[in-house]
């Protein structure tokens, strides 16, 4: 399945797997009862009494239990006997999250198994759960607080949220994507700050903080300022469904942020095999699996891009508890029942799904018979309220029992009023195999007996019926409780017959859920899946067998439970759910039957009646009708019924069986009435003439069948903030000062009368940076004006920031926190009755207004601008009426005024407009009246800085990728690829928790923010993509180490010594004399320096290898990469050169930008072919940090510096000596020159040293001892030279000559063949490395050298002694340069002829502290056969690094993969290197290598750093040992441990916990079992020892993914048969679409929330019934019964106008220049996606936009692309217009007609009618070339104020766009430079304009 797996892994023995390979080839032989292992589950029976002090423990993560208050709210009988071990991981989660402190968002597919979870918890931990369910009707009041009116004094009543914040308790919200928008964020407080002001004045405050005040107060004190304690061990787990896979709302982006996510997948397939296998042990295991594979299959990715909704996995069980009472059912019907696929699936998806079916072998419908009838029914003897049903079932009579109701049971076939068909009764008889699981739902036509037959299946059972017929707006309160007003005026609830129905144990039936909206049905969910049921009025239904056990573990008797308000639902109690099938194949209509209903009931479709078994019906039913008459109603009726005609279709909808009895009754009255006259009255009575079309359909089938005929018939929020510095806060003599701003420190007067101020306690955050700036612009504000409001992006800190600011000032607030259903009430005044008289409470906003506090108010985004409004008048007259009659004024004037405090000031928090918030544009309407600012998220290194706070343990390391990765996820949101704009706040949540549970990696912390992405694919995708980017191993398994292989080396031996000759002979010591001279130089000139963007990819994503980092250096194809090298330092910067042009590349290795320098001027005689420059890079070190020198061989010109730089010539072509350019000093020679020319740089002066030899290299081993080879002989020199030259005295040079001597020759008969050295250190190895190395203990100078004959030499004692130096080798079994190098790949034949001498970079480095020699050699010299087995091939390489570990005695091989890209001057290449890469050293323990094609990669070579780093990405992933999490509970029990016994053996090998007698337990005191408390020793009854590894446990059987897999192809060919298209087109189109899926996504989600926003509801006041109506409360004291509101669709006012379609036009620019210039930058093809994204994203909004697609090129302004009226509805119409588009592009005439076309499309879009008209020009600008002045472009764009016009220029030649687009009005023109843009730069215009107005 395309989830994400990270479960995590476990190491599983290999005796498991063994076992699990016999149990699989053994159980097709044994069946499966010999076999019933259970493969790791947690097994414990927690005891009713768990004791306080208790502690349970889920892993090594342990929770101290407390004694509930009220232990009647704990959930019970949750936890089942054995956990699987996927559930014990999820509950080892929250349990971590509530230690942490923290609220838990459960996500995942619908059904039981979140809410099951959740409620296991919550037994194990013994918590009280207040439940909430969640619909589309649930107001603020619901969660907050309810008005009640009892004998004249209105009260409110705390509800679930605030009960369950005072007691402590958990709050379980379930269905979040069901509650309407604006409705939730009433929590977010609470959510984030524990804090919330409630309606009857009290303040909920948090824990900590109330605590703070006690110290300073009594209790009575803050009970009179209404203060209360917010419980610390309150929690709220949210249960939601992901919203863009499932319908729903999408979450409030600052609500999600609040949450910590965790995804629940349904179980892993052998989990659920082993339930499965446990349930029906009646059928064949082969059978089990066949069906949970094809469940999976279709809950895959596959299946639900192909729009078949989810198989309802949790119902398998009921399914096999059928199957296993009757093992002869034809699993297809089986299926049909569970997934009713026949009803709700069009033809494609019926094929898919059969197809599926048959690979499974599920297809057996025909073979096997279907249960005919139901023989008898009769009560059972056993059980109270079951009967005993005999079915016969194929040639069997078998007797299974069903729950019954208290009535006479009555037996089949005797109702006078239902005829028994063939087909009714096989329907019943399957209907009772059902009944014994699970509740049912019925679909068939209207008309065709639904009801009939659930009347006739109560009868059958002794059930009463309580009929609750469903209606279109039905709210949740319908269907559970509603509010009423009793004669006197008070209020009070009655359930509905839904809930009596519960109790008193009817069948229940729902009629017509097709027709009710999904949130409100999701009510019942609960109902159906456990039988558990909380209404408004706190009451509580619960399950029989949980009431039984409540009752007797508290000892209670019925009549206190029934005071606590708590009743049983009774166990016979069932729901039959009617329904008409749904609408197959209307994509644009939501289908009713969803993935979630598909949980919640057993499905059986009511066929309609043959035309036999109508007749026999009508006949018995109606027993005078006229045979023939009878006869030709029929049989128009079937033909009717089997056309395929729509409208003959719906005509027979009208003659169902209901309406032809009702003929047939009158018929039997009136014989002689026509029956043509009867038909039509049916039909058209019913269509109300419906279109003559039907009509004259209907006429020709009377006619035809002779029966005469009748001749009557939001862009992202600018950020307003200027960055200020950040200051610190001083306060001096009580004014605040904060940069160069000061205002006076409040001095409240009255401490006690403004509690308020104690509200603040500093938040525990060190006040960073970014919190003052705040505070800063925010004092400035404060001080200058009145009020201010911040529009920031979600979760950055807004309330901390304001609560910090107030505390420095020291001022008193008041807190206001606004919802959807905030009313003007709410806002000022509550009006409010004590015993009949009304009086009203001051809100906060008039206590701030009176006694001069700041008034914070927040989320005002959240609610309706009619409301927020009224703080207009306040803020900018500073009067307001109130609704007693009293005023605010603000300066004092007449009686009943409330004066305006002068330092009352407000404070406006809100969320900026626009998607994916869904507030309202509260800043549109008021931004004005207010001082903004935006507060943005923080700098990455204020955010880090911010984080070593939060988590000080947590490694530097970590926190810098986090940071990183979510500032690339801002960015994204940003520029709209991503929705979801992630804040600080989750990252301080994912840091808090990796504080807390340090050995959890990190990849798997940061699910608890992504889970609620991990349904979108599209939004997965970019997110792995991301974090991998930063190196979030996300996804990786630990075990995924692809590290090179090992090679030993061969054994190290002593080769010969080096002796230097100091003696007499004048020739052997030569002294070589110096000169100085100063450097002329000439310069400055100053350079541009471009920086580019790097994208630095981590390359240790999925699986951990040398390869650290990587990213592409943006040059051309024809720059040649000619050298790279780092420079020594903290950040190790890299510098790459390239020649032909000459360009200097430089990046920090951790850095985000690129800086290049293009150096055209420096070196002028580029011209190509002529000179080939070849330029060597050397970084000086300090003071000149930064600085480099570059050296070009030929023409020798040294370049400085990043600013300028100075030149030096010398003549002919030298080469560049640079080991020691760090000290700021360089050496040149020429070859075969006899001159040695030192410059140094920092006194600017060069020495020359004139040598008596000619040189062929030089090789600098100390500063002041200098390795020269000869040029013919190769002989070797040392010379050594003063330390300091000082100008004055020319000091002398000496030079030695070196002896080198074989070890065998005894007196240096055969000299040995002189080395010529590729890499000599100038360093030497450290001493233990040494000794490594030599396997001796020595302490002595080296250095270490390499050449073509050898893995490495260490010369001993070299160069510092004069005693004879031993040359110690590791010897190459082949001299490299002997090998040949069959030249690589495709540049073969250039090469070998035009190789010219040997190539100039040795590509070899020595990393001395590592003791490790790497270089560079191409693929053909490295032994490929020795690293890769015989039958792999090698990857493509372009090189191999070639690592010689002298510590270990190893050789490893790393391949660098190829290069993207080859430059086409490939005879240059050769003589830069002899493999595709170059090579440098990084640091101690790395190098870096650049391939030809600029693509720099990072790598770490050294063991230590190898070893360290492995460490960390294990630690990221996350440790996991292989044990499985244990569940266990340890009792403080008091009872000492006795001498440990060996307990009883239990014989049938129960698992047990706790007692002390049993052996084998999984707990429990001195007995031995696992754990425990000092049990002798461990002894395992085979509960827990059968393990396999987790991944594969949790893996989706290979055969499965095929299925999957295989059913999308066949689908998607399928459908391009439909529309006759081939795989050919089809994969073009593809090309096209895929380019634009992400786009087409989020466009169409916005899209959709738009349409949502558009037709939400409203409050409708006046109501009978409903949320009690404040303004209404003195109404409701009249005795008034129409004192409710409640939300409805709003009717629009009568004669307002007609919504119009908006209008958009895309001009594409299809001129030959498109065609052109679409190999540079692939513009045309661009072009053809923005077409192709305008399509698919519009595609079903027809209603919503009119849009036509018009090209204009040099052939015409109006060549049609798409029309208006006929947009395409396929890929294959689709791809019908991008192929015009690229035609006529190849073959139109020159010319450009841009003008032309945008002004004719603005004057003919603005004659049509529409609510806006849009035209969007796609265009390259090339005006200029055709004398178009861009100011006529500009008033063109302009010219019709009713049209938005919009340009986009594809980026030109030069920087013609640019200059366009400063002449183009702001706003209205994009320049994409990268074609890639167009698509984003089109959805942006979409959403920025499309969205204000929606």
């Amino acid at each position: 399945s395309g989830r994400m797996h990270y479960q995590l892994l476990r190491g599983g023995t290999t005796a498991a797997v063994a076992a699990r390979r016999v149990r699989n080839i053994l159980g097709s032989v044994l069946g499966r009862d010999g076999w019933m292992w259970r493969f790791h589950e947690v097994k414990l029976t927690p005891h009713p009494l768990l004791f306080a002090g208790d502690t349970v423990t889920i892993g090594e993560i342990s929770y101290k239990l407390k004694t509930p208050q009220n232990p009647e709210l704990v959930p019970l009988k949750y936890l089942s006997d054995s956990v699987p071990q996927t559930v014990a991981q999820h509950l080892r989660w929250i349990m971590q999250k509530d230690l942490l402190g923290q609220d838990v968002f459960l996500i995942g597919p619908p059904g039981p198994l979140r809410r099951s979870i959740a409620m296991q918890y919550l037994e194990l931990t013994r918590r009280e759960v207040e439940y909430v369910a969640l619909s589309r009707d649930t107001t603020e009041t619901d969660l907050k607080q309810r008005r009640e009116i009892r004998s004249g004094t209105a009260f409110y009543i705390d509800q679930c949220a605030v009960r369950a914040a005072t007691q402590g308790r958990v709050l379980v919200l379930e269905g979040l994507e069901k509650a309407e928008r604006n409705v939730l964020p009433v929590l977010n407080n609470l959510l984030e700050n524990r804090e919330m002001q409630l309606e009857d004045g009290r303040f909920l405050m948090s824990a900590e903080r109330y605590d703070k005040l006690l110290q300073e107060h009594t209790k009575e004190e803050l009970d009179s300022w209404k203060i209360v304690r917010v419980s610390e061990d309150f929690r709220v787990i949210a249960l939601g469904l992901p919203v863009p896979k499932y319908k729903g709302n999408p979450l409030d982006p600052p609500l999600r942020s609040r949450f910590q996510a965790r995804d629940i997948y349904y179980l892993p397939f052998k989990d659920q095999l082993e339930l499965l296998y446990s349930v029906g042990p009646n059928v064949a295991a082969e059978r089990v699996s066949q069906l949970l594979s094809l469940a999976t299959t279709l809950c895959s990715q596959e299946s639900s891009s192909l729009g078949l909704p989810d198989f309802p996995v949790d119902n398998l069980v009921a399914a096999l508890h059928v199957l296993n009472t009757f093992p002869m059912l034809s699993s297809q019907q089986l299926v049909q029942r569970l997934y009713p696929y026949k009803n709700i699936l069009g033809k494609d998806g019926h094929t898919a799904v059969e197809s599926v079916l048959s690979r499974f072998e599920l297809l057996d419908g025909r073979r096997q018979a279907a249960p005919s009838n139901v023989l008898s029914v009769s009560s059972s003897s056993g059980r109270e309220g079951h009967a005993d049903v005999t079915v016969q079932a194929a040639d069997k009579e078998i007797t299974f029992q069903v729950p019954a109701g208290s009535k006479e049971l009555l037996p089949p076939n005797s109702s006078a009023t239902f005829i028994n068909t063939p087909s009714h009764s096989q329907l019943l008889a399957e209907m009772m195999q059902s009944h014994m699981v699970k509740d049912l739902c019925l679909i068939g036509a209207k008309g065709c007996g639904k009801s009939v037959i659930a009347r006739e299946f109560a009868e059958m059972l002794g059930y009463s019926i309580e009929p609750v017929m469903l209606y279109q707006d039905m709210t949740a309160r319908d269907l559970l409780q509603q509010r009423y007003t009793l004669p006197n005026g008070d209020t009070a609830w009655r359930p509905s017959p839904l809930v009596t129905a519960a109790m008193e144990g009817k069948l229940l039936i729902l009629d017509g859920i097709h027709r009710v909206n999904l949130g409100t049905l999701a009510v019942l969910s609960r109902l159906l899946h456990d039988r558990e049921l909380d209404l408004y009025d706190g009451t509580r239904l619960l399950r029989w067998d949980r009431y039984q056990a409540l009752k007797e573990q508290l000892q209670f008797s019925d009549q206190q439970l029934q005071e606590r308000s708590i009743f049983p639902i009774h166990p016979s109690f069932r729901v039959l759910a009617l329904a008409e099938p749904p609408v197959v194949g209307s994509r644009g209509q939501q289908q009713w039957l969803g993935p979630e209903l598909l949980t919640m009931f057993l499905y059986h479709s009511v066929s309609p009646l043959a035309k036999a078994e109508e007749t026999g019906l009508i006949q018995g039913l109606v027993p005078g009708v006229p045979e023939e008459a009878a006869e030709q109603l029929l049989h128009l009726t079937h033909s009717l019924r089997q056309t395929n005609d729509p409208t003959a279709q719906s005509l027979a909808s009208s003659l169902s069986t209901r309406q032809l009895l009702r003929i047939c009754r009158r018929l039997s009255q009136y014989p002689d009435e026509s029956i043509s006259h009867a038909v039509n009255k049916a039909c058209l009575s019913r269509h109300l003439l419906f279109q003559l079309m039907s009509v004259e359909i209907l006429e020709r089938y009377l006619q035809e069948k002779k029966i005469f005929p009748c001749s009557t018939l939001i862009l992202p929020a600018v950020s307003f903030m200027a960055v200020l510095r950040p200051l610190p806060g001083v306060v001096q003599h009580g004014v605040l000062t904060i940069g160069k701003v000061s205002a006076p420190v409040y001095n409240p007067d009255h401490k006690m009368k403004v509690p308020d101020v104690l509200f603040y306690d500093n938040p525990q955050v060190p006040q960073q940076t970014s919190r003052l700036l705040h505070s800063h612009v925010v004092l400035i504000s404060l001080h200058c004006s009145d009020f201010c409001v911040c529009v920031p992006v979600q979760g950055v800190g807004k309330n901390k920031i304001v609560d910090r600011f107030l505390h420095l000032l020291n001022r008193p607030r008041e807190y206001l926190q606004l919802h959807r259903d905030t009313t003007v009430q709410t806002l000022t005044l509550q009006p409010s009755v004590r015993d009949g008289i009304i009086t009203y409470e001051d809100s906060p906003l008039v206590k701030a207004v009176k006694h001069g506090h700041v008034l914070v108010i927040d989320e005002a985004d959240k609610a309706p601008t009619n409301v927020t409004c009224i703080l207009k008048t306040l803020v900018e007259s500073g009067e307001m009426i109130l609704a007693d009659g009293r005023r605010i004024v603000s300066a004092n004037g007449r009686a009943n005024v409330i004066v305006m405090h002068p330092d009352f000031r407000m404070l406006v928090l809100a969320n900026r407009p626009g998607f994916p918030f869904l507030g309202n544009d509260f800043f549109g309407a008021l931004g004005d009246i207010f001082s903004c600012h935006a507060v943005d998220n923080p700098k990455p290194q204020a955010e880090l800085a911010m984080l070593k706070q939060y988590g000080p343990d947590v490694p530097e390391a970590t926190l810098q990728k986090l940071v990183g990765a979510f500032g690339e996820l801002r960015s994204m949101a940003d520029q709209g690829t991503i929705t979801y704009p992630y804040s600080t706040r989750e990252v301080v949540n994912i840091v808090k928790h990796l504080q807390k549970f340090p050995n959890e990696g990190l990849a798997n912390v940061v699910r608890n923010v992504f889970d609620f992405d991990s349904y979108n694919k599209d939004a997965r995708d970019v997110l792995i993509e991301a974090l991998h980017k930063h190196g979030i191993p996300i996804g990786a398994k630990p075990t995924s180490v692809n590290l090179a292989k090992e090679l030993p080396l061969p054994e190290v031996r002593m080769t010969g010594y080096w002796t230097l000759n100091q003696g007499g002979n004048a020739r052997r010591k030569l002294l070589c004399p110096t000169e100085t001279r100063p450097i002329d130089v000439k310069g400055p000139a100053f350079l541009r320096v471009q920086s580019y963007p790097s994208s630095r990819q981590e390359s240790r994503t999925l699986s951990f290898s040398e390869e650290k980092a990587h990213w592409q250096i943006p040059m051309n194809e024809v720059n040649i990469i000619c050298d790279v090298v780092s420079s020594d330092g903290t950040e190790h910067t890299l510098y790459v050169a390239m020649c032909n042009p000459v360009t200097l590349y430089s990046m920090k290795e951790r850095g985000d930008k690129i800086q290049c320098m293009e150096l055209y001027d420096v070196f002028p005689r580029t011209i190509s072919g002529v000179w080939q420059p070849f330029v060597t890079v050397a970084p000086l070190g300090s003071p000149l940090d930064g600085q480099v020198v570059l050296h070009e061989e030929q023409v020798h010109t040294r370049f400085l510096s990043f600013t300028f730089y100075m030149t030096v010539c010398l003549q002919g072509a030298h080469k560049m000596c640079r080991d020691f350019s760090k000290k700021n000093w360089l050496l040149f020679y020429k070859e075969d020159g006899n001159q040695l020319e030192v410059l140094d740089v920092l006194e600017g002066r060069v020495h020359s040293i004139s040598l008596p030899i000619n040189l062929k290299s030089v090789f600098l081993v100390a500063e002041d001892r200098w390795l020269l080879l000869e040029s013919n002989t190769n002989k070797k020199f040392l010379l050594t030279k003063p330390m300091h030259m000082a100008a004055e005295d020319s000091g002398v040079c000496q030079l030695h000559s070196i002896g080198e001597d074989p070890v065998s020759s005894g007196h240096g008969a055969a000299s040995a063949e002189a080395v010529v050295p590729q890499m000599l250190s100038n360093e030497q190895l450290p001493n233990e490395n040494l000794s490594a190395a030599l396997e001796q203990k020595i302490v002595s100078p080296n250095r270490v050298l390499a050449d073509t004959s050898c893995f490495a030499q260490i010369i001993v004692g070299f160069p510092d002694l004069m005693s004879p130096n031993e040359v110690y080798t590791f010897k190459r079994p082949v001299d490299l340069s002997a090998m040949k190098s069959s030249e690589s790949g495709s540049h073969a034949f250039f090469r070998g002829a035009l190789r010219s001498g040997s190539a100039k970079r040795e590509n070899c480095v020595s990393l001395l502290s590592a003791n490790q020699v790497v270089r560079a050699i191409p693929p053909t010299k490295a032994p490929l056969r020795d690293i890769y087995p015989k039958d792999v091939t090698p990857p493509m390489a372009a090189a191999y690094l070639e690592v010689t570990d002298l510590t270990s005695k190893k050789l490893k091989y790393i391949p660098v993969p190829r290069s993207m890209s080859v430059s086409p001057y490939t005879n240059w290449l050769s003589k830069v290197s002899d493999c595709d890469v170059l090579l440098a050293a990084l640091g101690s323990g790395g190098v870096v290598t650049v391939d030809m094609g600029g693509y720099v990669r990072l790598w770490e070579t050294g063991l230590d750093a190898l070893q360290r780093s492995l460490m960390e990405w294990r630690n990221m992933i996350g440790s996991e040992d292989g044990r499985p999490v244990q569940i266990t509970i340890q009792r403080d029990s008091g009872l000492d441990v006795s001498a440990p016994k060996h307990g009883k053996i239990d014989a049938n090998n129960a698992p047990h916990v706790g007692g002390n007698q049993w052996a084998g337990g999984t707990g429990g005191r001195d007995t031995a079992g696992l754990g425990g408390k000092g049990g002798p020793y461990r002894l395992d009854a085979g509960h827990k020892v059968y393990q396999v590894s987790q991944a594969e446990k949790d893996a989706v059987p290979e055969e499965v993914r095929r299925a999957a897999r295989e059913m999308a192809e066949k689908a998607f060919k399928e459908r391009l048969k439909e529309i006759d298209m081939s795989e050919y087109d089809a994969s073009t189109y593809q090309r096209f679409s895929s380019a634009v899926r992400r786009q087409v996504q989020s466009l169409r989600i916005i899209l959709d929330s738009l349409q949502a926003k558009g037709k939400e509801r409203q409050w409708l006041k006046n109501q009978a019934m409903g949320e009690l109506d404040d303004a209404k409360i003195i109404d409701g004291l009249t005795g008034e019964k129409t004192i409710y509101k409640r939300r409805g669709e709003l009717d629009p006012e009568l004669g307002s106008p007609q919504q119009k379609p908006k209008r958009l036009r895309v001009l594409a620019d299809v001129s030959g220049s498109m065609y052109r210039f679409n190999g540079v930058d692939g513009r045309l093809e661009r072009s053809m996606e923005a077409v192709c994204m305008v399509m698919e994203a519009l595609e079903s909004y027809e209603h919503k936009f009119k849009y036509d697609i018009v090209g204009h090129s040099g052939d015409g302004y109006d060549i049609e692309l798409v029309p208006a009226d006929k947009m395409p509805k396929n890929d294959k119409q689709r791809l019908k217009v991008l192929k015009t588009m690229h035609a006529h592009a190849q073959f139109c005439m020159s010319g450009d007609y841009t003008l032309e076309a945008t002004k004719a499309s603005i004057k003919e879009l603005a004659q049509e009618e529409a609510d806006e008209h849009f035209v969007v020009v796609l265009s390259d600008a090339n005006l200029e070339r055709y004398g178009i002045r861009p100011e006529r472009f500009a008033q063109v764009l302009t010219s019709d104020p009713q049209v938005n016009a919009f340009a986009i220029f594809i980026g030109s030649l030069g920087d013609q766009a640019e200059r366009l687009q400063r002449t183009l009005p702001a706003g209205r023109s994009f320049v994409a430079m990268d074609t890639k843009q167009i698509p984003q730069i089109l959805q942006q215009i979409f959403t920025s304009t499309m969205l204000s107005s929606a």
